[in-house]
Parts: structure tokens; sequence; C-alpha cells
């Protein structure tokens, strides 16, 4: 009887307004298989009958862990996550699970993820084909669900970490790519030379001047998408939103990518003088207003078309192609290059740490200890040539 009459310490009935005090108390199994118990108190028998069935109630609307599958863990974790990281970091776990977890493992109980299943699972990924770099990310993105299903008592731990990342001991680091201040001014002006070519409108110039934004101050892609006139103000250009361009759904305008992405950054004058031309080139068009964005008027330019025009300028130009994103790293080469320290060249970049900047460009510092050496070298605590003056005249 789960269903008890409460009594003080001598015996007596407990009681309130006239009606008994009892304990009700539910014994059940929790999602782990652990024996757990719920104990409430209630006045009167009709009350405390009422809480029984709902407590039992809600007891069994707990789903154990051995009824739920990988897939029902992916929606839960999917809603759960919606308003808690970027628009655009969401879509991407949801598009790498859906291709690389779910199709194998998506039926499958999570107190059923054995090392041997998910081991399985691990050796199709590999025989996929897929890079390395690729291979890790979707391990990362499968240990952050299976961590969410801990995190809510699913799971007692996640059994992905004995199984362990992707690993390619004998892949080289692939180095860096980016342009020299020689290679971009191939570039650019084979960019030029193609916006010049068009008399029926300015599209082109819009390519043109989203890579010298990209060049002369290393924003990120969607950074320069979400950039409007409104954001410059007396030489100086202020980084506040990123733009993700979605298939459906329309654009999607976000903070940056984290609080240090945040920043203002002074205009270098080749650039403040390419940005107040297409200015007035873009005030010709009806309807203008510096709510328009930088590059591409009421609509920013397609990615699609960028990644195209970008093949297009390089094949021009006689030069190698790098990515988007390594204009970002052109930016940051040529500083670094030209001994700017780096903690600016962090805060120019808006990374969160000087860490992640040290990372990425500590070997465009080479000669820094060579520098070092030089600097210690030159500092010398025994004269030999006051010493050997000495000596001469002790002689004399």
């Amino acid at each position: 009887m789960p269903i008890y009459k409460m009594t003080d310490n001598n015996g007596k009935l407990i009681k309130k307004d006239g009606k008994q005090k009892y304990r009700v108390r539910i014994n059940y199994v929790d999602n782990l298989g652990k024996a757990k118990q719920i104990d409430r108190v209630a006045y009167g028998s009709d009350e405390a009958k009422q809480l029984e069935r709902e407590l039992n109630h809600s007891v069994k609307q707990e789903a154990p862990a051995a009824k739920m599958t990988v897939n029902q863990l992916f929606d839960e974790y999917i809603k759960a996550n919606q308003y808690e990281v970027r628009e655009s970091t969401l879509d991407k776990n949801k598009t790498v699970l859906s291709y690389h977890v779910l199709p194998y493992l998506g039926a499958v109980k999570i107190d059923k993820l054995t090392v041997p299943v998910l081991q399985d699972w691990k050796q199709r990924i590999e025989a996929s084909g897929l890079a390395i770099r690729m291979r890790k990310n979707i391990y990362g993105e499968f240990r952050a669900l299976l961590n969410y299903g801990v995190k809510m008592e699913y799971l007692p731990k996640n059994p992905l970490l004995k199984v362990g990342n992707f690993k390619a001991p004998l892949e080289l680091k692939k180095e860096m790519d980016f342009y020299t201040p020689k290679e971009f001014r191939k570039f650019i002006m084979a960019a030029r030379e193609h916006a010049e070519k068009s008399t029926t409108d300015i599209s082109g110039w819009h390519y043109y001047v989203f890579f010298c934004i990209a060049f002369y101050t290393g924003l990120r892609k969607g950074e320069i998408y979400a950039l409007q006139w409104s954001d410059i103000q007396d030489g100086y250009l202020s980084v506040s939103k990123s733009l993700t361009q979605k298939l459906k759904g329309g654009d999607k305008i976000t903070p940056p990518k984290n609080k240090s992405s945040i920043r203002t950054i002074q205009i270098p004058l080749p650039l403040e003088k390419i940005l107040q031309e297409h200015k007035e080139r873009c005030k010709t068009i009806d309807g203008f207003s510096e709510d328009l964005y930088i590059c591409g008027g009421v609509r920013p330019i397609r990615g699609t078309s960028l990644e195209n025009m970008n093949i297009k300028f390089a094949a021009a130009a006689g030069i190698k192609k790098i990515r988007i994103h390594d204009f970002r790293h052109s930016h940051a080469s040529l500083l670094a290059n030209e001994g700017i320290n780096i903690q600016e060249i962090a805060k120019r970049l808006g990374h969160s740490d000087i860490s992640i900047t040290m990372g990425t460009y500590s070997h465009l510092y080479p000669k820094e200890g060579e520098r070092a050496m030089n600097v210690l070298n030159n500092i010398e605590i025994n004269d030999s040539s006051t010493n050997n003056t000495k000596n001469r005249v002790k002689n004399v």
C-alpha cells in the first residue's frame, strides 16, 4: 500500500482542517535501471488517492533508455539545441548526423550502442572514402549527441569514447593556402577587368569589392555578406552581424561567431577608396539607401556565384585557386610576415582567444627565434677588450 496515514511522535494521527495527513510513496525504476522513490504528502483520503494516480502517471510517461532509439534521441537533441546554438551550427549538426549516423544507427536503441556496434559503424565511415577532417567532424557531432544522452541521464556514459576518434597517422598536414600581395594583385586585376566589361549593370563590381574586403580586412564570408553601407562610419568598419544563406526560407541574420567577433576595424586607405567608388556606383541605382548590402544591394551576392567567380578570376590571372576562407588567411599571413603583433592580428580577425591565432599562424613567425638570439647575443657581460687593456697596463 503506497498510501500511509501519518502520525506524530506519540502515535497520534496528524490532521489539518479536519483532514488526515497521508504520505504517498511511489517506487519505480528510472531510465538507467536504478530503483528510485517519490515521496509526497497530501491531506484527505481522496486527495491522497488522486496524488497517487498523478505520480504513477508521471512515472509511466518517462521513456526508459531501453526504448529510446538514436533517431528519437536525435529529434530531442535538435529540439533542445534550436535556441542554444547558432542556426548555421544547428544546420551543420543536423546534416552531419542525418547523412552519416542515422542511416546506420537510427533504429538502434541507445542502450544497445555497444563497442562492437559502434566499431562496425566506424569501419563503415572509414570505408566511405571521406577525408580525415570530415570523418573527425562526424565523430565530434556523434559524440555531442551521445553526450546529450548522458546529460539527460538516458545513458550512464558515452560509449563512443571507448571506440575513439578517427586517425590518420600517415597523413601529412595540409599547408595553409593564401595569396601573397603579388598574387592578390593579379587576382583582383582579373576581377576588375571582368567588372569593367559589363556596361548593363554593376553586378561584377560586387564580386570585385567582396574580394577586396576579404583581403584587406580578414572578415569571414558571412560577415562580409551582412555588411551594409550603414556599417561604415568615418573610416571605420563595424562588424556586428553575420549572414547565413539558406536555400529555403530566405537568408538569416545572426550575431557573429563569438563575442570577440563584434569589432570595429579601421579601413585601409586603398580599400576606403574602393568602397567610396563602389558606393557612387550603387547610388546610380533607384532606391539606394544606407541599409542596402555593400556586396549585392537588396540581397547579398550568392555563395555559388561567388565561388564560380573565384575560380574564374584565378584562372584569368594564371595563379592557383584558393578557398574563399583563404582570403582571411591571406590577410593574417600578410600581417604576420610583416611582423605585426599577434594580438593585433587576433583582434582584427575577431578571435575569442589569442591561442587560436597563435595556433593557426605561429608557423609564419619562423624568424622570431633568430631575432631573439640576436638581441641576447649583443648583451655581453665580460668585456674582453677592457680586460686585455688592463692586463697590458699591469705588465708595463
